[in-house]
């Protein structure tokens, strides 16, 4: 399970552009395996907007919050059972062969939402992708590092970090794409299967990582592939070390047991690789308590939780943040060499706690400052298309926008403008239609407000703190704090917690914007972002320019953040040497 996603210095991009241009296949390989990056960004980012559509169709889940939440966090819940089992599946039938099986449930997925006759249905498909998921996006960066020269392999892993944030962008014009055509969600979801089917046959046409086959003997076939990638001259050198490498895993395995108990025993009785995974777990985890998920799932839905109503006018709004999503990623190529990996994670989530206050007080301002409800208006309408809970309150007159939307209904702006007192009516089809036949806007998400815009320019402000630091710092971390000999299980074990704490914070969010507005939720996301700077400040150090042995040697001496001499205790002297 080594092979987590990595970053270049700018010296691998010079070398990159040399090689990529005399050789060709390397590219070719390379886009081909970071489809799987493509599948894992497109996914996150499709549902957003599919989300919308989904609800007009069922009524149940327009109804049920918890049903909303179910439907995209299950290609989470997926996805973890894919990464968990990704690692057996990599070793045990190849790395090749696990790409193609992820494409394969990824595309039956794809299809089976498509053709969903009810949410159930839909459950299942989410679930079938998020194993592809799952499985493509450990798999997709490990083949393009075991199948890399050593002095490009960064700047090729980067490729299948930038399809990710190309997957969401793409996602999202795919949803502007369908939004007037018929089945639009079947279609927006349906399409996802077609990378899939891309990324089969172009797989089958491509080796198997040279790394796993001379890890099963097979050093001939390894040897032929190796000629089509490296120089002449490099590629003796690079046997040796793969020969070297089998030989040290060989001598680890018989010291540290062959079964995953006996291993995670070894792991955790280490001092070195504990504070690495508290470091790595932490990062991980802290990655995903930003709220960054809920932003790429529910982008759409926020910007209507700032006022505006237009779902294709929400969509491309989340278009732009997408597209701000890949230039940050970009950005953290530029920076994570020249400033490390710790001080861009610190100053990531300064940034991020400050536009998460930000959106706390624009929301807050939205919620306060929401159009007044029309008593007359409301009740011109008719008793059966008043909202039921407005009719029995027993003091109409401090009803706004905002308590009408709290009540489960929904507000239709004036004909006179959208920040004019409007009804307050029965969130149902039949009146929507009511409503909008009268020239005025429906809104059950946010209400219209003269600062939505605002809400959308921090929002991106977000996306641009986030993708630099904690975007992708976290996974450059891990795939570097641990010793060689536990890469693969603290590696596995870092990635499964960051698919929990996905699930977590994705399955709540639409309960939290209920229970304590949109306002309360980036607030309590703001709390969360502090917690996460002071663990990282605590417990992360800095592995900028470090070898893996350097790295060792400063987890067992312990990571002081003051600096100050942290004398070694008995347990890390005894630790030493293991």
């Amino acid at each position: 399970m080594e092979g987590g996603p990595e970053t270049a210095s700018k010296q691998e991009f010079t070398e990159f552009w040399k090689r990529a241009t005399s050789s060709p296949y390397i590219m070719r390989l390379a886009l081909s395996a970071g489809i799987g990056g493509l599948l894992f960004g497109y996914d996150t980012g499709v549902i957003s907007g599919a989300l919308l559509y989904i609800r007009e169709d069922f009524v149940e889940v327009d109804k049920k919050l918890w049903l909303q939440e179910v439907i995209v966090s299950m290609a989470v819940a997926g996805a973890i059972i894919g990464a968990a089992l990704g690692g057996w599946m990599n070793d045990r039938l190849g790395r090749k062969t696990s790409i193609l099986g992820a494409d394969i449930v990824f595309f039956l997925g794809a299809i089976v939402m498509a053709i969903s006759p009810a949410p159930w249905v839909l459950v299942v498909g989410r679930i079938l992708v998020g194993f592809g998921v799952g499985i493509a996006s450990m798999t997709s960066p490990l083949y393009i590092s075991e199948a890399s020269p050593a002095a490009i392999r960064g700047a090729l892993i980067c490729i299948n970090g930038l399809l990710i944030t190309f997957g969401q962008f793409l996602s999202y014009l795919i949803n502007l794409a369908f939004t007037k055509t018929s089945g639009t969600w079947r279609w927006m979801l349906g399409v996802a299967g077609l990378p899939a089917v891309v990324q089969f046959v172009l797989m089958l046409t491509l080796p198997e990582s040279p790394r796993w086959l001379y890890n099963q003997g097979k050093e001939n076939e390894s040897r032929k592939i190796l000629e089509k990638i490296y120089k002449a001259d490099e590629i003796e050198g690079e046997i040796k070390v793969m020969r070297e490498a089998v030989e040290q895993e060989k001598q680890v395995e018989g010291l540290i047991g062959q079964t995953l108990g006996e291993k995670m025993k070894a792991a955790f009785s280490n001092v070195a690789v504990r504070r690495g995974l508290y470091a790595g777990v932490t990062a991980q985890v802290a990655q995903q308590f930003v709220g960054i998920n809920t932003v790429m799932y529910y982008s759409p839905t926020i910007v209507q939780f700032a006022g505006i109503a237009s779902k294709s006018t929400a969509l491309a709004l989340s278009l732009v943040t997408s597209g701000l999503n890949a230039v940050g990623s970009i950005l953290s190529m530029l920076c994570i060499d020249k400033y490390g990996r710790r001080k861009l994670m610190l100053l990531s989530l300064i940034a991020i706690i400050i536009c998460l206050l930000t959106l706390t007080g624009v929301f807050y301002q939205a919620a306060t400052t929401a159009p007044p409800i029309d008593n007359v208006d409301t009740l011109s309408f008719g008793a059966n298309a008043t909202c039921q809970a407005y009719l029995d309150a027993p003091n109409v007159s401090s009803w706004n926008c905002m308590k009408c939307l709290k009540a489960e209904c929904a507000f239709c702006a004036s004909t006179g403008g959208n920040h004019l007192p409007g009804a307050c009516l029965a969130e149902t089809k039949e009146v929507r239609v009511v409503c909008g036949e009268q020239k005025r806007v429906w809104f059950s998400d946010g209400c219209p407000s003269k600062i939505g815009v605002l809400a959308v320019i921090v929002l991106g402000l977000y996306i641009l703190a986030y993708s630099p630091g904690m975007g992708s710092v976290p996974w450059v971390l891990n795939s570097e704090i641990y010793p060689l000999r536990f890469r693969g299980i603290c590696g596995g074990i870092a990635a499964v917690s960051n698919w929990c704490a996905n699930l977590i914070v994705s399955l709540t969010f639409l309960s939290l914007i209920h229970a304590l507005g949109a306002a309360g939720t980036f607030l309590l996301f703001a709390g969360f972002s502090t917690i996460g700077l002071v663990a990282i400040y605590l417990l992360v150090p800095e592995t900028k320019g470090l070898q893996f042995e350097e790295v060792e040697k400063l987890l067992q001496k312990g990571f002081n953040p003051c600096g100050c001499t942290n004398p070694k205790t008995d347990e890390e002297k005894a630790s030493i040497g293991k």
